[in-house]
């Protein structure tokens, strides 16, 4: 089930994907700009790697930022990083969530009224009383 959950909700993985590899990249050159080779933010490579690591909550300390500006656009990025987290799981969780209620409706509908979700272990129709056909 996790499978075919992962698998149905690819393409919005794929768009989170993106994001975060276009934010990493977006903050990684402004953490170049405000801290400079200075303060060990020698290229914007580095500064991306830097960013890689604070966003996914690692944080090596091989780089860290010196001035007001750099500590507070890594707090901001550390914030994001919980919320780039959660957004997948969301995702997944939300398509076996509906994988589920798809199930639901094959397995139990009502032959009188047409309604699709009722409990598993009902047997009248929540809507109409009508007998429900037992379930497996």
């Amino acid at each position: 089930k996790l499978g075919e959950a992962l698998y149905a909700s690819r393409y919005k993985i794929i768009v989170v994907l993106g994001v975060t590899l276009t934010v990493v990249s977006i903050i990684g050159t402004i953490m170049y700009l405000i801290e400079g080779k200075e303060n060990g933010f020698t290229s914007i490579p580095k500064s991306i790697y830097w960013a890689i690591v604070t966003l996914t909550t690692v944080g090596y300390g091989d780089i860290v930022p010196q001035t007001i500006a750099g500590k507070m656009l890594s707090s901001v990025l550390m914030i994001i990083g919980y919320g780039i987290i959660a957004v997948p799981t969301g995702l997944v969780s939300a398509e076996i969530v509906t994988k589920k209620i798809e199930e639901l409706r094959k397995d139990h509908q009502c032959p009188n009224c047409h309604k699709d979700i009722h409990e598993r272990d009902a047997n009248f129709c929540a809507n109409c009383g009508h007998n429900l056909p037992p379930t497996i």
